[in-house]
């Protein structure tokens, strides 16, 4: 598709140091010395979109003097005097989102809000950018779409492993923004032009819009207290006209970028490029993992309540565990997605739908299907969850659509419809078939895509309804021929029969070869699973059947190789506790080192299992096998194990003196505070604990109070390191 090259402007806070303007607060000077601010923006005039000196300007990041409106008004008003069009720029809050940190994705979104209430009028666009958690960035697309319809620019950070800070993918994170109709996407700040060219290659390969590339300077360093970029502007332009050439046709400069970098970049302003046009495919995500559901994709059924006693006792007492224990289960028996429903009489479902999405969310990173007949419940399931959902769902009436559709266009979602209406599910393949088509034709009006509608043709059972299984592999067949992904409940086939599994595994097969690619079932039937796995070697989909011989290598059948299990099996296998401090397991964490400290030392616990536990988990994370949600859920965990430890170590003496630990200012991961107060406590020592997110003038009053023998200062966030180089300063 030919685009034509927009040219945005370059660093602002650093032409600032460059012009030895240094202030704490970089956007106060929109009123306090409005004509830098206007010099700088007249200085990039050369440029298409000239972006505002407002990237902190938010509730929860702002430390100036004046009120958001005040300093937005002068902001935009100091941007228009380049004469070009002025782009409100929108940064990250600076606090971390839950379950990682403290920041509701509510207060991200209500803070996010009142930047757009007072600048909605008064703008061109939005640029929101230097993102790395795709909640906050979901949040913050959510609120400007609310309340104006300007186009939206939207950029993530991504490191060289092309991945964000919390393991978020370019694919991914081109799928939600797409989703959520922003008019361009891509990547800013991070890195060097030539460090990002993988990530750029690839956006170009699923991105259907504009892509952004506004990179650094190149890698800075450190010299004599400042911020160095080395590249030289012929070394930053040799790779930006090479985007171009790629079809990249948002372009601009960001950390150490000047007027003369952006000068050069003008060139190619209106410039006609060719970006590639990649197929359109039904992609549903987590903040992590990408599925493309297509071929024969397995999503777990086991977290729907129908017929699972356990799982209803377990929703109705609100034990989450038991729901994360059983999506653990599931992932680990082969699923790709799971089915969550919580519907069970008297619970406040969309209560219940908002607590599990997020308790499962934290216990695996395969994307959810949020199923419920209640758009309150859809909606809890989705709002706040960070990544493309799949919601199960919508059926032929007018009503259920209008009430559904909506949603899945707000939220980005793809849904699943049931091809049945008021009068029940048709007997006739044709007719469904009319169902759906009036479904895909419903969902287009209100700018959902049919790459984001799939199509359920309805298992009816063989026991009572036997000669309609025919239509549903009929229908199966029709659907697929409208250029959607189909899924079926496949164990609905066996109801009141014997033997079911031998049930399922035969109509599954016929199925997948009828045109089925989301089979709705329980992977932890081995069988089952086996079927969809052999099925892709014989459709091609599994390429040298490199999948297939990785799981089934040795095996005499596929039931010895993956023990097949009753279609009522529930997760039972028991977690070692070096496994729930690998899975941020904190409930299990506490009752197994309850267990363990039953026949073994506290000491043994620490140096025998956990120490190793965490070690692995930071192997993990080196190897990008592990990204930060997961690393600090593990820490997470340990704590709890910790906490239980401290209550039975061994006081080894007394009076050996007093030591101070904190963990410094910005920070609420505390676990390595933890483990050194219990050990500092079992062996004597008096720990005053400051607890976490300590401001530096807390810990130097500390000190002066208590005189201990030594401080220690934790940190595990890098962004909070220099926090800690400042206490220690302050101490001085």
């Amino acid at each position: 598709m030919l685009r034509k090259v927009v040219v945005i402007d370059g660093g602002f806070g650093s032409e600032l140091e460059r012009r030895g303007v240094l202030v704490a607060v970089p956007e106060d000077l929109n009123l306090t010395d409005g004509e830098t601010v206007r010099a700088i923006h007249r200085a990039y005039a050369m440029a298409d979109i000239i972006t505002t000196n407002s990237f902190g300007l938010n509730r929860i990041k702002y430390r100036g003097k004046f009120s958001i409106k005040e300093v937005a008004e002068a902001a935009i008003s100091n941007a228009r005097a380049a004469g070009k069009k002025v782009f409100f720029d929108i940064g990250p809050t600076g606090g971390m989102m839950q379950p990682l940190g403290t920041l509701t994705f509510e207060e991200a979104f209500e803070a996010f809000s009142e930047i757009a209430a007072c600048t909605k009028e008064l703008v061109d666009g939005y640029i929101v950018e230097t993102f790395s958690d795709l909640s906050e960035l979901k949040a913050c697309i959510l609120a400007l779409k609310e309340q104006t319809e300007k186009p939206i620019f939207a950029t993530m950070t991504f490191d060289q492993s092309c991945r964000t800070l919390n393991g978020t993918t370019p694919e991914i994170c081109a799928a939600l923004l797409e989703n959520l109709g922003v008019s361009a996407l891509g990547v800013n700040c991070s890195l060097g032009p030539q460090e990002l060219k993988p990530v750029v290659e690839r956006f170009l390969a699923v991105s259907h819009l504009p892509v952004i590339v506004q990179p650094n300077r190149g890698i800075p360093t450190f010299e004599d207290g400042k911020t160095v970029y080395s590249l030289s502007v012929e070394d930053f332009m040799a790779p930006m006209e090479e985007f171009i050439q790629m079809g990249v046709s948002v372009v601009g400069g960001c950390c150490g970028t000047t007027p003369e970098f952006i000068s050069q970049l003008a060139k190619f302003s209106g410039r006609e490029v060719e970006q590639p046009e990649p197929a359109f495919e039904t992609v549903v995500t987590s903040s992590t993992r990408r599925v493309v559901i297509k071929g024969a994709r397995i999503c777990g059924e086991r977290l729907n309540p129908t017929g699972k006693k356990k799982l209803k006792e377990a929703l109705g007492k609100g034990d989450m565990d038991y729901l994360a224990r059983e999506a653990i289960a599931q992932e680990e028996a082969g699923a790709e997605l799971l089915d969550l429903n919580v519907g069970v009489p008297g619970l406040d479902e969309p209560a219940v739908m908002e607590r599990a999405a997020a308790a499962v969310s934290e216990a695996t990173d395969l994307p959810l299907q949020i199923d419920s007949s209640d758009p309150k419940a859809i909606e809890a399931g989705i709002r706040k969850y960070s990544g493309v959902p799949l919601v199960n769902s919508v059926n032929g009436e007018g009503a259920v659509m209008d009430a559904v559709f909506p949603l899945v266009k707000k939220y980005g979602a793809v849904v699943l419809g049931l091809t049945m209406d008021g009068k029940g599910v048709p007997r006739t393949a044709e007719e469904r078939l009319a169902i759906a088509e009036r479904i895909i034709a419903r969902a287009e009006e209100y700018g959902i895509p049919r790459h984001r509608v799939m199509i359920d043709t309805l298992v009816l059972t063989a026991s009572a309804e036997q000669p309609l299984v025919k239509e549903t592999l009929k229908a199966l067949s029709l659907v697929r021929n409208l250029g959607v992904q189909t899924a079926l409940g496949v164990s609905n086939v066996s109801f009141g029969l014997p033997d079911r599994p031998r049930l399922n595994r035969a109509f599954l097969a016929a199925a997948l070869q009828a045109g089925l690619t989301m089979p709705i079932m329980n992977p932890m039937d081995g069988e089952m699973a086996g079927t969809v796995y052999a099925f892709r070697v014989l459709s091609g989909e599994d390429e040298g059947a490199e999948d297939y011989i990785s799981r089934y290598a040795g095996a005499v059948s596929v039931a010895s190789a993956a023990a097949p299990a009753p279609a009522n099996t529930t997760a039972s296998a028991v977690l070692s506790l070096s496994e729930a401090v690998r899975r941020g397991r904190k409930g299990e964490a506490r009752a197994l080192t309850e267990i363990e400290l039953q026949e073994k030392a506290p000491m043994d616990v620490v140096n025998g299992i956990l120490i190793p536990a965490l070690e692995e988990v930071g192997r993990l994370y080196d190897r990008g096998t592990l990204y930060l949600p997961q690393l600090i859920a593990a820490a997470e965990a340990a704590k709890e194990a910790f906490a239980v430890l401290g209550e039975k170590f061994e006081r080894k003496g007394a009076g050996r003196g007093k030591v101070v630990l904190a963990t410094v200012k910005g920070d609420v991961h505390d676990i390595g505070k933890n483990i050194c107060k219990v050990v500092l406590e079992s062996y004597g020592f008096e720990v005053v604990d400051l607890g976490k997110d300590v401001p530096i003038e807390c810990v130097v009053q500390a000190v002066q109070r208590e005189q201990p023998l030594c401080v220690g200062l934790s940190a595990l966030m890098t962004t909070t390191v220099p926090n800690m180089r400042s206490t220690i300063e302050a101490l001085r």
